[in-house]
């Protein structure tokens, strides 16, 4: 099957036509799409200005990960479910859109730099969790970088709606 034809039969699915025809589907999804990411985003720009020393120093580097991880991983499944219901409704306008490539390469580089993070940089976390100056630059590159690419993100998938 080609992808083309995967496609139109996601797009012509009841779940498709639902949301595509269904009246206030669609806009309710996106409203939740982009709370649940703004929690996502949100909870992770906590944990990076820490790592920067710009946020939170009195709270330890672990506390804060261990009571906002949940939330971040809550709001992406939220905003993944939303996400690929309202893809659902026209993939292929969605699949041929270059600012949704460019959202998601730079999501795919967030991921990579949370896995560096969270498996190299954070495994020796109990050296360095109190105080600024005990912070590796590995760890606070991670937190600007984090910044950075979540912030183009935003951007790119502001205009997937401008541009559909």
């Amino acid at each position: 099957m080609a992808l083309s034809d995967f496609f139109l039969t996601i797009e012509n699915s009841a779940v498709g036509t639902l949301i595509r025809e269904g009246g206030p589907y669609f806009p309710f999804l996106e409203s939740v799409h982009v709370i649940a990411l703004t929690l996502v985003v949100g909870t992770i720009l906590f944990i990076d200005l820490r790592l920067l020393g710009m946020a939170f120093r009195d709270l330890r580097i672990t506390t804060l990960h261990k009571d906002l991880l949940p939330w971040t991983w809550g709001a992406f499944g939220l905003a993944l479910v939303t996400g690929l219901l309202m893809f659902s409704a026209t993939p292929q306008r969605y699949f041929d859109n270059t600012y949704i490539r460019i959202k998601f390469f730079f999501m795919l580089l967030a991921g990579v730099n949370m896995l560096v993070f969270q498996f190299i940089t954070y495994r020796n976390v109990d050296k360095w969790d109190q105080g600024q100056d005990g912070i590796p630059t590995a760890a606070r590159a991670a937190g600007a970088f984090s910044i950075l690419l979540w912030g183009i993100v935003i951007f790119f998938g502001r205009w997937v709606g401008f541009t559909l």
